[in-house]
């Protein structure tokens, strides 16, 4: 039983995810069609690549992992399929691959060549379905596709460190439904640069002296009034083992997200110093 997996930046009023849906259960017999989210926003490429790198480990070895964000066919942005840490890839040569690839070597790239039998308007569903289906039934990637030596690379997913070492300058990557702001630091460049050091951490005019492991970390409950701490804005190491800036059981209606209250939002810079 196949698992075919969907993140796409189509939203969900119009057609088009349905219609892939339709078009893969016709193709694939008793594929199980998973949504990993449709609400990328549109062309945003490095928060296709968060979402989808944070999403994939779950699912079970020999998944196929469809990707339907900037994925028109263009001398510069061809399709691919991949095979990374035992699961595999459709979508565009448009570095979304690259951030999965950074810490496991692809077992297979190919560059998919079957464009000129497929009449295709709409790739994801004419091309990437037809990928998928062959893989699902045992197929190899060589059979679709040439095989290539390497992917583009995804830029503004690696922060800058200063020759004296002594400073990080990352920048945001990622806001989540929480309104927490999810930065291209991550605790492993962290801890290699801080080597015991103090550091101040500035987000705008936000200054940061600790970073926590979980959000109510940053409590203290024992005392008295701990309830009145939401709301409080506190830099956490996620899931993902990235910098995560956020405000305590925060809630958009009533106190509002850390991107709403400090005035983040994508691709604004971050600074660590370390003392």
């Amino acid at each position: 039983m196949a698992i075919i997996t969907l993140t796409t930046d189509f939203g969900e009023r119009d057609h088009f995810v349905g219609a892939i849906k339709g078009f893969i259960l016709s193709e694939i017999e008793n594929a199980t069609i998973v949504d990993i989210s449709h609400l990328i926003s549109p062309f945003n490429i490095v928060e296709a690549a968060y979402v989808l790198k944070n999403a994939y480990k779950t699912f079970p070895k020999g998944s196929i992992h469809i990707i339907g964000v900037d994925s028109e066919l263009t001398p510069r942005n061809k399709h691919i399929a991949v095979k990374i840490d035992g699961h595999y890839f459709i979508g565009a040569d448009n570095g979304i691959l690259s951030f999965l690839a950074s810490e496991i070597n692809p077992e297979k790239m190919v560059e998919i060549n079957i464009h000129d039998r497929i009449e295709s308007v709409f790739p994801v569903l004419d091309v990437f379905v037809k990928v998928a289906g062959h893989i699902s039934r045992g197929g190899t990637l060589e059979v679709i596709g040439k095989t290539i030596g390497e992917l583009k690379m995804l830029k503004g997913l690696s922060p800058i460190i200063n020759n004296e070492q002594n400073q990080i300058t990352g920048s945001v990557i990622y806001v989540d439904n929480y309104g927490n702001v999810v930065t291209n630091i991550s605790k492993q460049i962290f801890e290699h640069y801080k080597r015991g050091r103090s550091f101040e951490m500035w987000a705008r005019n936000h200054k940061f002296t600790d970073i926590y492991f979980k959000y109510s970390d940053a409590i203290n409950f024992e005392a008295e009034k701990f309830a009145n701490k939401d709301g409080e804005k506190l830099a956490i190491f996620n899931s993902a083992s990235l910098v995560e800036i956020a405000i305590y059981r925060s809630n958009l209606d009533t106190v509002g997200g850390a991107s709403t209250l400090l005035g983040l939002k994508y691709r604004d810079t971050i600074t660590v110093n370390f003392k």
